[in-house]
């Protein structure tokens, strides 16, 4: 007999003036770094900015390559820079935006699978949640608790 497996998803849709101070400077790091993305194939911008535990907001955003492939996912860049540069702090919250070149508005934007996974890396290797913040198209923030409410089966799960 089969056995049903569920997962409940939680994310909270907040008007931005429900953010906290650090999440507003988080909105507008990972704005500006949209505005800089490299992406001349797709024209899709992504920016990103990530809370360190110290205070600090690092940001990053999207590197396309003409080989599609090997193209870089803002979230990744940002993730491994940090990681890097401060290999012992603890990212607290990551901001996501994104934007079509040449349109006024913002895109609907969740991070990739393998962004999912990654950020689950840092979840694993610090023994912590790292909030996850969306700007959508009408300018309100969707907010998950941790990396777990957008990939529900991640390999540690499946591996333990």
């Amino acid at each position: 007999m089969s056995e049903k497996i569920e997962q409940k998803v939680i994310l909270h849709l907040l008007d931005i003036n429900e953010l906290s101070e650090s999440e507003i400077a988080l909105l507008e790091k990972a704005k500006k770094a949209m505005k800089n993305a490299y992406a001349p194939y797709s024209h899709f911008g992504v920016g990103a900015a990530l809370l360190m535990e110290d205070g600090q907001i690092l940001a990053a955003n999207n590197q396309e390559n003409a080989s599609f492939p090997v193209g870089v996912c803002a979230e990744r860049v940002l993730l491994g820079f940090a990681h890097a540069n401060f290999p012992e702090l603890r990212p607290l919250k990551i901001m996501i935006v994104a934007q079509r070149f040449h349109e006024a508005g913002f895109a609907t934007v969740s991070p990739c699978g393998l962004c999912r996974q990654t950020i689950n890396e840092y979840e694993v290797k610090f023994g912590r949640p790292i909030e996850i913040l969306m700007l959508t198209p009408e300018g309100k923030v969707l907010k998950a608790a941790n990396v777990s409410q957008l990939l529900p089966f991640k390999f540690d799960d499946l591996n333990s």
